[in-house]
């Protein structure tokens, strides 16, 4: 009896720390994703505070264009992007703006609000908000050691990114072929995992599973930003109303071109090495 009794305690003394690690690793990594978040956050804030507490002097836009850009300087001054980092968030910011002038163009959205920063009546700190999610890739790429498995050849990939991209432009003269894109990842990463590191442990994920989660939290970011204003769809000029669930998949594309630009120009830079069993592991 007593010797049952010991045992008892000591499988729920196990019990017990165990789940005090598995606490302690998901703080840890809550507070590697809240680092890795900064950007996105100061854009959301900005557009919360701008739109309850008016600025002088200059249009509502303007302001956050300025917001941005200090942030921005203020994050490669004090070391929390570094240059390469930078590369690669410019490269996103041109590469957001050119859809934005495109989708805003074609009635897509809109930015209502006036500016003197708006180029065909796209403000200019709107390319930041695609430049954070690239902040966000590459600096939880470098905080949480993230290696990737089973990785596809690099044709395959940069094809599948350019067809995704270019998609978001032709659908509006040919058909839509995003579910048929969207079965061609799921073909492409069916073997691929991602490996990222946590207080010293490391764990993985499936990749398609990544970016299904990623997607969806950007589009309820999408539902605060327009909630604060930073633009409109049509069915929100009269009143605020959520997103539409089918722009999850427009988000999930959008993240996956993301996630398939960062892993490959770290691997162009020369950042990446192939391990055996086709693991690629990419560095800072």
């Amino acid at each position: 009896m007593i010797r049952e009794t010991l045992e008892l305690s000591s499988r729920m003394k196990k019990k017990e720390w165990f789940m005090v690690g598995a606490f302690m690793q998901l703080v840890r990594f809550g507070w590697q994703q809240a680092l890795s978040c900064v950007f996105p956050v100061v854009i959301f804030a900005s557009l919360a505070l701008t739109q309850v507490i008016p600025l002088p002097f200059l249009p509502r836009y303007d302001w956050l264009l300025i917001i941005c850009l200090i942030m921005q300087w203020w994050m490669l001054r004090s070391g929390l992007e570094t240059r390469d980092e930078l590369k690669v968030i410019t490269l996103f910011h041109l590469i957001g703006l050119a859809l934005e002038i495109f989708k805003v163009h074609m009635g897509s959205w809109s930015y209502p609000e006036e500016g003197y920063s708006k180029i065909f009546e796209v403000p200019l700190y709107s390319g930041f908000m695609y430049a954070s999610v690239a902040s966000y890739l590459c600096q939880a790429w470098r905080r949480l050691n993230v290696e990737l498995i089973d990785w596809p050849p690099f044709w395959a990939v940069v094809s599948l990114a350019a067809a995704i991209y270019l998609n978001f432009f032709t659908h509006h003269y040919w058909i839509d072929i995003r579910w048929w894109l969207s079965a061609l990842v799921i073909i492409l990463f069916w073997k691929s995992w991602v490996n990222y590191e946590v207080g010293g442990i490391q764990y993985r994920m499936p990749i398609a599973l990544s970016f299904m989660l990623i997607g969806f939290f950007i589009w309820v970011a999408e539902n605060i930003a327009t909630f604060f204003g930073a633009w409109e769809y049509p069915n929100q000029t009269e009143a605020w109303s959520l997103v539409h669930l089918g722009k999850v998949s427009s988000w999930l594309l959008l993240v996956i071109v993301s996630f398939l630009i960062v892993a490959t120009l770290k691997r162009v830079k020369g950042n990446g090495s192939i391990k055996p069993n086709n693991k690629i592991a990419i560095h800072k």
